[in-house]
């Protein structure tokens, strides 16, 4: 049995299958997402979801979905599944599922009396392109298969209406067809392994409806459009392979591609493996660009995630390459010393004050984790420099060192820090001044690169640069430490402290340079793990808050509301298993293990073989957000190597 297998009385109950999704990427960019039963619930669902760069810097939904219909002793097997307005659901082919399961890659078995067919699905790892493999396990006769595509044709955070300016044409490729429905978007090409009659038949299905837009207050009803079918017939013991893509290929290869995709995948038989196999979907290659994709199905690349998932998606595995890709695209993009947190070139957001310092951070963790200490500097120590030079003298967003050392962040309707949710135009957690995990950033920043400086014989940088950790570290504590409370601000200005109990001090605690002293990290710790920690991550504030919110659902705004003020965070865990083996060491690793094996269980929740990016602050904890975020993924992988290697740490009197 595999490590994933679901069976016919879960995948029948559709308040248990519709809330469960797989999820498969390649390196190219798309991806294919849906329920374990190929209901689709989210406008994000599709089986061929592609970037479009000639529409806009945005994954599009080209193939929404394909109907199978099997017709086997003159009856007509409907093995589609569909929701429709009103929730009808038609078809109903989730009644003819026995199990899935995905060790490899998702499979889906169809039992309609003595016929029993199998379905399996893979994306190309450098093309766009997704391959679906029948098989006809079992049958007393040869039966006739009919495919009916459904396509979008639209951006994935928007939905399609029917229209009369849709281009119904088509074109007949080889065992095959293709279709473009609007100008300026890709070309669909399906096509078979086998011969198979297309029959061109254009017309639109009304009312289709997408049950987790509705949850989250936005438009949730959308007419697809199918071009067609095709027919052809299956003999018992026979395979099928089934592509589209954005370009036409030869026919013959496709079951051999099938094959070979395949083998290049990582088994999912146990909980460490599914976090490996979820590591490698985030990393895509584009264009001599190497990106980490934040999340999906909805997120992009943001520079604040890359730099925190980075080194748990790579140096995890060895793959030392990646990580050193993935920084040299972000240095292209550096401007005033701020890193875009979200969007490329025209459309790139320089709205975090806390992105550029976890570059810093990553870069600390790479020579930690590699054991790596040559070049370092050479490579990127001029980027570190005008890191420190525009926070130390002013850049965007108010973000400016003052003369106690401290970095100061923020502006009026902005939200700079990790932080960042905003409604109706203000900031829910607004933290203008001086924040806690950024000021332990900025420390961890400067006493990283006056140690490489120093190894590297840069004198003239340590000259510059070595008066500030004592000072920074003196303000630190007079700031943010409060002896009476055991605790840190959460940020302050020169006039107000807020003590809310929240993770960011956590962050402080965890740096491998950390302003702190050994008491106030027990202090930090304790109260964190009385407050926020839980099974699934630490909360973003503490239940005790008359502002805390334990359950993250609802429209947007009430989801944003709920975002930073009491939602659980995955990734949180990195920073407090940081802190935790700093004080405890050896001895402490069982705690951590416990939590980190709890998250086994998730792996057939939510996303199946991944991490989602929240979970409710309350029990059951149950997920919320994007069904599979990288440094959710990361920062578990990276709670795994540290507990299977000896704990290293440095602390600020290293220096």
């Amino acid at each position: 049995m595999g490590f994933i297998k679901l069976d016919k009385t879960k995948l029948i109950n559709l308040s248990y299958s519709l809330n469960r999704e797989k999820l498969r990427t390649n390196r190219a960019g798309s991806y294919a997402s849906s329920s374990i039963i190929n209901c689709n619930t989210r406008s994000y669902h599709g089986l061929l979801v592609v970037p479009q760069p000639l529409i806009n810097d945005d994954n599009h939904v080209l193939l929404a979905d394909l109907d199978e219909t099997l017709t086997a002793n003159n009856f007509e097997f409907h093995l589609g599944s569909r929701m429709y307005k009103g929730g009808v659901m038609e078809p109903k082919g989730h009644k003819y599922l026995r199990n899935y399961n995905t060790d490899l890659n998702p499979h889906l078995v169809f039992r309609m009396g003595s016929v029993e067919l199998v379905k399996e699905l893979i994306l190309a790892q450098k093309e766009d392109r997704i391959l679906i493999k029948y098989t006809l396990r079992k049958s007393p006769e040869k039966v006739q298969l009919r495919f009916r595509p459904f396509l979008a044709y639209r951006s994935v955070h928007s939905l399609s209406k029917a229209n009369t300016y849709v281009n119904s044409q088509f074109k007949a490729v080889q065992n095959g067809a293709s279709w473009q429905m609007y100008k300026g978007y890709s070309r669909v090409y399906m096509q078979f392994s086998k011969k198979a009659n297309y029959i061109h038949v254009p017309d639109w299905y009304y009312n289709v409806k997408y049950i987790r837009e509705q949850e989250r207050g936005y438009d949730y009803l959308e007419d697809l459009f199918t071009p067609g079918y095709f027919e052809t017939t299956l003999k018992p013991g026979e395979s099928l392979v089934i592509s589209a893509g954005l370009e036409g290929k030869s026919p013959s290869v496709f079951k051999r591609q099938f094959t070979a995709e395949v083998k290049k995948r990582i088994k999912r038989d146990s909980f460490e493996h599914c976090l490996i196999n979820a590591a490698e979907e985030f990393i895509i290659h584009n264009k001599k660009r190497t990106e980490i994709i934040a999340g999906y199905p909805w997120f992009g690349r943001w520079g604040r995630d890359t730099f925190i998932a980075l080194p748990g998606l790579t140096l995890t595995r060895g793959d030392t390459k990646s990580f050193h890709e993935v920084i040299k695209t972000m240095l292209t993009e550096l401007r005033n010393g701020l890193f875009p947190n979200l969007g490329h070139g025209k459309m790139a957001s320089y709205n975090s004050a806390d992105t550029s310092l976890w570059f810093f951070w990553a870069l600390h963790q790479f020579r930690l984790m590699s054991g790596e200490k040559d070049k370092l500097w050479d490579h990127y120590g001029k980027s570190m420099k005008s890191i420190l030079n525009h926070y130390k003298t002013g850049t965007l967003h108010q973000i400016k060192m003052h003369e106690n050392g401290l970095i100061w962040s923020g502006e009026t309707g902005k939200a700079v820090s990790w932080m960042d949710a905003v409604v109706y135009g203000k900031p829910v957690t607004p933290r203008i001044g001086f924040d806690v995990e950024i000021n332990a950033l900025w420390y961890e920043a400067i006493c990283f690169s006056l140690e490489l400086a120093h190894e590297s014989g840069d004198e003239a940088f340590v000259k510059k640069w070595q008066k500030w950790p004592g000072r920074i570290e003196k303000s630190f504590k007079e700031i943010f430490w409060n002896a009476e409370k055991g605790y840190l601000a959460d940020f302050a200005t020169y006039e107000y402290h807020d003590f809310s109990i929240r993770p960011n001090m956590v962050i402080a605690a965890a740096m491998p340079f950390s302003p702190l002293n050994t008491e106030m990290k027990f202090g930090v710790l304790a109260i964190a793990k009385k407050d926020l920690l839980t099974p699934r991550g630490l909360r973003s504030l503490s239940p005790s808050a008359p502002q805390y919110k334990g359950i993250y659902k609802g429209n947007q705004t009430e989801r944003d509301l709920a975002y930073h003020q009491g939602t659980v965070w995955p990734w949180l865990l990195g920073p407090f298993t940081d802190a935790w083996l700093n004080i405890h060491g050896e001895r402490g690793k069982e705690f951590i293990r416990s939590i980190y094996k709890g998250f086994e269980t998730v792996m057939t929740e939510a996303g199946v073989g991944t991490i989602s990016e929240v979970y409710n602050g309350d029990p059951p904890y149950e997920a919320g957000g994007a069904i599979s975020q990288a440094w959710s993924v990361a920062e578990l992988l990276r709670i795994n190597w540290l507990l299977n290697n000896k704990h290293k740490s440095l602390q600020s009197n290293d220096l």
